[in-house]
């Protein structure tokens, strides 16, 4: 699948601070131990509806990783899958009488569109669910064949003949919890209104993840010697695609809050269980939920603010990101149009100040912002190091030529915020 065009990262004189982030399964501030290449997996979306800031925020602040990690002189290997076959994916294309395909389509097409407005780099492989159902079905096969997974028949009268759904059975993967650490009583509080299936007959744990969907009628299956027919389950996507493409151990698994559990927890056990390690990736680290009209922003509310609304009315890309930058991405916040404005207030005071002749001697600002990302994202303090120079420039107080041009390669560089 075709990613988005990567926009151009300029140089900047040296190079950036040792990243540090906060790693979920240690709830604690570690550094991204990479070595001269940094792997990377970062959910991606189920394409069934436009881009919302709640999704923007996620990756940008990948993006922000990506960016520190090449300034530091590392490079990235970036994957991003899409969930381009689902249940609210079928779901939503019933409700209004599409195809699912081209309903997955037209929506992958704009979060693409969102994503080249947005500054945001993109991955190095970007991978839906079809294109990947021989690495799924492969890991699914195997983990039958261990002894790992065990076979629920389909109900009578729900399929489309004899077939089974295949379970993981987490009896045998003493790693489970390892990421969220979550009792087992936090687990199912949510298990059934994240994609799960707690009361499914026949399971041996109401927790065990689904790994294949036997098929059922007027559902999209495929066909499997082994299997039999039907479609993958929500998290052996990422187990399947990440261990293809990363192998592992890698170094960072990304996504949103709502993804600790069950979804990053379940395509962990999964991996340990088909590889027989103990790690599947060195950091977890997620990004905050988004609100809106007092409620997390989700699709499945309806309380969105869309990128791709916010782009047709006439808002700066620029601002938008601005929007997000403003914000810690582990703090979970509300947006505001006033948040908008503010943005684009402190947009319009960069590109003065910015395409002034000369302003103060930018290399302690350059420092100050790659200082700030690389204490876990701390975007806000690099923002106002700027504001500090651009106030000081527009005041008059220096007149070094080269200072200008030095720290608007640094903001498209590292902050992604281009003027």
């Amino acid at each position: 699948m075709k990613s988005w065009p990567t926009p151009s990262v300029p140089a900047v004189p040296g190079h950036g601070e040792p990243l540090r982030l906060h790693d979920t399964s240690r709830d604690a501030v570690v550094p991204l131990d990479a070595g001269d290449v940094a792997r990377i997996y970062v959910c991606g979306i189920t394409p069934y509806d436009a881009t919302h800031l709640g999704h923007a925020a996620t990756y940008v602040t990948f993006d922000l990783v990506v960016r520190a990690l090449l300034d530091t002189g590392r490079r990235v290997e970036y994957v991003q899958n899409v969930t381009d076959v689902d249940d609210p994916l079928l779901e939503r294309a019933a409700r209004d009488g599409r195809d699912w395909r081209e309903l997955a389509t037209a929506e992958i097409e704009l979060f693409r569109e969102d994503m080249t407005a947005l500054g945001v780099i993109p991955p190095d492989e970007y991978r839906g669910v079809v294109e990947s159902m021989d690495e799924i079905v492969d890991a699914v096969r195997r983990l039958v064949s261990s002894g790992a997974a065990y076979r629920v028949p389909v109900p009578e009268g729900e399929g489309e003949g004899p077939g089974d759904d295949v379970y993981l059975d987490l009896a045998q993967t003493p790693a489970f919890g390892e990421v969220s650490h979550w009792s087992r009583e936090q687990m199912m509080s949510v298990f059934a209104d994240r994609g799960g299936d707690p009361d499914r007959a026949g399971k041996r744990d109401p927790l065990d993840p689904l790994l294949w969907r036997g098929a059922r009628d007027g559902e999209p299956s495929w066909d499997d010697d082994v299997l039999g027919a039907g479609r993958p389950g929500w998290h052996i996507e990422c187990t399947a695609i990440s261990l293809a493409h990363l192998g592992h151990p890698f170094d960072l698994k990304g996504g949103g809050s709502d993804l600790v559990f069950p979804h990053h927890e379940m395509s962990a056990v999964q991996a340990t269980a088909l590889t027989g390690g103990e790690v599947f990736a060195r950091l977890y680290v997620h990004q905050a939920m988004v609100g809106f009209q007092g409620e997390k922003m989700s699709k499945s509310k309806g309380n969105l603010v869309l990128v791709s609304r916010l782009r047709a009315d006439g808002v700066d890309p620029m601002a938008i990101r601005l929007v997000l930058l403003a914000q810690h991405y582990r703090t979970e916040w509300e947006y505001t149009d006033s948040l908008l404005a503010e943005a684009q207030s402190r947009l319009d005071r960069w590109r003065e100040a910015l395409s002034t002749n000369g302003g103060v001697d930018a290399t302690d600002t350059v420092a100050a912002v790659r200082s700030a990302v690389a204490d876990d994202l701390s975007t806000l303090r690099a923002l106002e190091a700027v504001d500090a120079w651009c106030e000081r420039t527009l005041a008059g107080e220096g007149t070094d030529a080269a200072a200008p041009g030095v720290l608007a390669r640094t903001l498209d560089a590292v902050l992604g915020v281009r003027l």
